[in-house]
């Protein structure tokens, strides 16, 4: 009997050793899970997992819809508007104002010669030829010399002032597109002893006895900004209605209204720097001249 019984328990000791051999040799994880990967059966494979390690964060390449570059994206700006504008000196290096100093306008300082192109498609309104400024009486209503202002479009008044010269088809109802010279950058008017300039203006249109209103009613430097830096269709139509509604069409002139009061001369203390001629006095160089509009007050 103990020799049977010795020869069963050798017999399944042997078998309990088979089996950890077969399963040793295999590999297991805690609770028994197999540490290896497993095997591709016949009727599908396993799919293959590649490039991470368990716990670790996926790099950037590896992450949905995100580019493997460090290249900025570059998106155009917004169309904020249908009308396309242009900045108003054309082939020029400038440089120009960004705050309000006096009046809400702002001076482009550019070489003479320089173009001065409309800054909007629109219809030239006004043009003054005469540089008729003298400064014993600083004259508001001829403070900038030769000007074009054209009525876009976008039914805003632009001004180009202090202007060298002005194109000889350029005259008031010729309609002009943006980026068409309308003159060249100069220093007549009140500019006359500073470096060549462009005043530049925005405001609605009046009637030309409201020379204030013409010279600059919105600050225009954010709308430069723009359209310098390839932003074509800010625009300041909604700006300029807002204010006009608010101070109405012909609003008092409030700043820089008086020139200096008349003075009794003789024939040759009449005889200040001008385009127009020497001689006349200064009563007779407030009066518009022949067929042109009154100019505009400087700041």
């Amino acid at each position: 009997m103990r020799s049977g019984h010795s020869t069963k328990l050798a017999a399944l000791t042997g078998a309990l050793l088979l089996t950890c051999a077969t399963a040793c040799a295999q590999g297991t994880g805690v609770a028994g899970v197999s540490t290896k990967a497993p095997v591709a059966t016949a009727t599908g494979a396993t799919p293959e997992v590649t490039g991470t390690t368990p716990g670790a964060t996926p790099t950037p390449e590896h992450q949905a819809g995100r580019p493997a570059t460090d290249e900025p994206v570059q998106v155009p700006p917004p169309k904020l508007s249908k009308h396309k504008y242009v900045f108003p000196v054309k082939g020029c290096s400038t440089t120009y104002q960004r705050k309000l100093l006096v009046l809400p306008k702002t001076t482009i300082w550019a070489a003479k010669g320089c173009a001065f192109v409309s800054p909007v498609d629109g219809v030239v309104d006004e043009v003054n030829l005469q540089n008729r400024w003298r400064p014993s009486v600083d004259a508001g209503a001829t403070r900038e010399g030769r000007f074009v202002t054209v009525i876009g479009e976008d039914g805003v008044r632009y001004l180009g002032g202090h202007l060298d010269d002005i194109g000889d088809d350029i005259k008031p109802g010729t309609k002009v597109k943006a980026g068409q010279q309308l003159g060249t950058v100069g220093n007549t008017g009140n500019a006359r002893d500073t470096a060549p300039n462009l005043y530049f203006a925005i405001s609605w249109k009046t009637g030309p006895a409201y020379w204030w209103v013409r010279r600059g009613m919105v600050k225009p430097w954010d709308y430069l900004d723009a359209w310098q830096s390839g932003n074509s269709t800010l625009s300041p139509r909604a700006e300029t209605f807002k204010l006009r509604g608010k101070v109405g069409e012909t609003p008092s002139c409030t700043v820089q209204c008086a020139g200096k009061p008349p003075k009794k001369k003789t024939p040759k203390q009449d005889q200040d720097q001008g385009d127009s001629g020497g001689g006349q006095n200064d009563d007779q160089q407030e009066q518009p001249p022949p067929h042109t509009v009154p100019t505009t007050a400087n700041g």
